[in-house]
């Protein structure tokens, strides 16, 4: 099976067995890491990083992961570069083409990474857009096969704002055989074209999507439990928001209306007792959200590997 030379911007591009690949390929490299074995796949290839947004996971993971495959990582800020001084995005990505072998993008608009897509020539990785998050999404499915043996039945309750992530997870589950539950209050739920395309992807993989505005009704039955920030990088805070979603928050509380062995899944940075209480975030019993943290390297070390 060979993915060179294609994109990872959207992870309903993938069927199935194409994320099992992925995911198999991050694990072994993930095993291949921890035994100290080199795996350097990609000895003399060279990764270009266009971060409009600000990181630490993103930037951090890429990064070491290039240098774990044998390969080069540059870091790139439009302030640095023609970027920042009008240079068009295809412009952009027609001339990384020629220095580089894969481009990674964590950007605002998803018009941006698609642009990327568009016009260059090498694979372009979506690092995470306004859109989707499918690099996170990829290390959180690693992170639940670690923690419950595999995907395929398992239900997944999102609470919270619907943003990037919760597309990705709605897709990228989904398209693994997982069950979604999507509970976010009146007027922050997903949008209809996401919800058309996971339908789409429900009836294709016979599995379950549905949005509910109850918390303590959709995390019945819950195998995991995941929740994000309220407020988007470049989102101004909103008070009437706010109030809302606080009604939404993963607490103690929540937690115990799910299944005794639940899991809990934050892709940080986490803004501790707003969407997520700390009590909950460190206790080991249910919170995993360090372990995804983690698995960002060895899942962009397998998008890596199979697509340069």
């Amino acid at each position: 099976m060979s993915f060179r030379s294609r994109h990872f911007v959207d992870l309903s591009d993938f069927k199935r067995f194409e994320l099992r690949k992925f995911l198999d390929t991050a694990h072994d490299l993930k095993r291949k890491q921890k035994r100290g074995e080199p795996h350097e796949l990609l000895k003399g290839k060279s990764l270009a990083m266009i971060f409009m947004k600000s990181s630490t996971r993103t930037r951090v993971s890429f990064e070491v992961g290039m240098t774990q495959l044998g390969g080069h990582a540059l870091y790139l800020q439009p302030s640095g570069t023609q970027l920042g001084r009008g240079e068009t995005i295809g412009d952009t990505a027609q001339v990384l083409s020629r220095y580089c072998d894969v481009i990674m993008a964590r950007v605002f608009a998803h018009s941006d990474v698609t642009g990327l897509a568009e016009f260059g020539t090498v694979p372009v990785i979506n690092g995470l857009s306004d859109l989707l998050h499918p690099c996170q999404i990829m290390a959180d499915m690693m992170t639940i096969e670690e923690h419950k043996g595999g995907l395929e039945g398992l239900k997944i309750v999102y609470s919270g704002d619907s943003n990037n992530v919760s597309n990705s997870i709605m897709q990228g589950c989904t398209i693994m055989g997982m069950d979604v539950t999507i509970a976010s209050p009146k007027g922050y739920t997903p949008t209809e074209e996401i919800m058309k395309k996971t339908d789409a992807l429900s009836k294709q993989y016979d599995t379950t999507v549905e949005v509910l505005n109850d918390p303590s009704e959709a995390v019945k039955g819950a195998d995991v439990i995941y929740t994000d920030t309220f407020f988007s990088m470049g989102q101004e805070r909103d008070k009437e928001k706010e109030d809302a979603l606080m009604q939404f928050q993963v607490n103690r509380n929540l937690i115990q209306k799910a299944k005794s062995d639940v899991i809990v899944m934050h892709c940080l940075p986490a803004h501790r007792d707003e969407e997520l209480t700390s009590d909950i975030m460190d206790d080991r019993r249910f919170s995993v959200v360090f372990d995804q943290a983690e698995n960002r390297l060895h899942a962009q070390k397998g998008i890596l590997a199979l697509v340069v």
